[in-house]
């Protein structure tokens, strides 16, 4: 006769929990799962619904959060523009009212940034910094003239 403690042991909890979000895609998603998927914060999530007003999950009582797949989709794109393309929550913004996020083609690439040179080490950037120094030493001045001014 077989023992109740001879049965072999169950999968870990990790892996019961991996085995429970084998979820169809047309399946509507919790928060969490979404966080999870998305490989951010919940709280992130949060506040990008309070930002781009085309992110609406369904709330149950409770408030309890459901996402459907669009909204998925939606939030990945945000995600790429956000983290992996350099745009700033109103450039997304932008493209989200200008339709540049519909279908799946990959959201345009964030504008370039022009950054300046590094100005050279030597003779120049020494002339470069007495000029900052002057600047700085005038305008303490001119605070220091404002300031009796205002007695």
């Amino acid at each position: 006769m077989a023992d109740l403690f001879d049965q072999p042991p169950t999968a870990p909890a990790a892996s019961r929990a991996r085995q429970r979000q084998a979820k169809s895609a047309e399946a509507f998603r919790t928060i969490s799962e979404v966080a999870q998927e998305l490989e951010v914060p919940q709280h992130v999530l949060r506040f990008w619904e309070s930002r781009f007003q085309q992110v609406r999950p369904l709330k149950r009582a409770g408030g309890r959060r459901y996402y459907r797949p669009d909204d998925v989709v939606l939030l990945r794109r945000i995600r790429q523009c956000l983290y992996e393309q350099g745009y700033t929550i109103k450039g997304v913004q932008k493209l989200l009212r200008d339709g540049a996020l519909k279908g799946e083609a990959p959201p345009p690439a964030a504008p370039a940034i022009a950054v300046a040179p590094a100005a050279p080490r030597g003779k120049e950037s020494q002339g470069t910094r007495a000029a900052l120094v002057e600047i700085r030493r005038e305008l303490m001045e001119l605070r220091d003239l404002l300031r009796k001014r205002r007695r």
